[in-house]
């Protein structure tokens, strides 16, 4: 910012909530601005799933299951990755997107409570202004389902919506070029729409603070 450039940052743009606060000071003491890839706003289907939502009475409330199952190697626990202090942990750097597409939906946090918490394996059930959600987040392999490995699948996502499933498994390809060119094109996500998936990632962590042990 200082040497004149805008910058795109990849997720998460800050772990904490006031780290937003400071870059947002020096956006307005450099003129310039700081934008970061959340990919999912490009989703064509989750797209539809805003429009449709957005559609349908606000007072109107939704039952929603998400999970999303991407193994990783022992590697992941001995990089970065597995370093709660630089990547956030598991919510933070696998869910991130996830939660800011259910906040973009779904409105504002009302409660979040978290079930279960592991190196390997998150979840719990968030209460947004129009939704009440299961969520869960892993990289355990064992937990990937029978489905996804005899289609010969790395990864598992299932989102429904009232037990209506919304296929969003594919087209993930572009969805960072869509990113880049609406950056590019003068939109983008700006610092201040990030602000309240921040804030959820970093209350789910400090949530995991408290060692809630795996279920058995």
């Amino acid at each position: 910012l200082r040497i004149g450039a805008d910058v795109i940052c990849e997720k998460p743009v800050v772990l904490n909530p006031w780290n937003i606060d400071a870059l947002l000071e020096i956006e307005k003491e450099t003129g310039r601005h700081v934008y970061t890839i959340l990919q999912l706003r490009q989703h064509p289907a989750i797209l539809a799933l805003k429009e449709k939502i957005g559609n349908n009475p606000a007072d109107k409330k939704y039952a929603v299951d998400l999970t999303y199952i991407t193994p990783r190697g022992n590697w992941y626990q001995h990089s970065w990755k597995g370093d709660l202090a630089k990547s956030g942990g598991i919510a933070t750097n696998i869910g991130l997107h996830f939660f800011d597409m259910l906040l973009w939906i779904f409105g504002d946090v009302k409660e979040n409570q978290l079930a279960e918490n592991s190196d390997k394996t998150t979840s719990g059930k968030l209460l947004l202004a129009q939704a009440a959600i299961n969520w869960q987040l892993s990289i355990d392999e064992w937990l990937l389902p029978e489905m996804a490995k005899n289609r010969g699948e790395k990864s598992y996502r299932s989102l429904t919506i009232d037990g209506e499933t919304i296929e969003f498994s594919n087209g993930f390809d572009e969805l960072h070029t869509r990113s880049y060119e609406q950056v590019l094109a003068g939109g983008g996500v700006h610092l201040q729409e990030t602000l309240k998936g921040i804030e959820l990632v970093h209350s789910i962590r400090n949530l995991g603070q408290l060692a809630i042990p795996k279920k058995n």
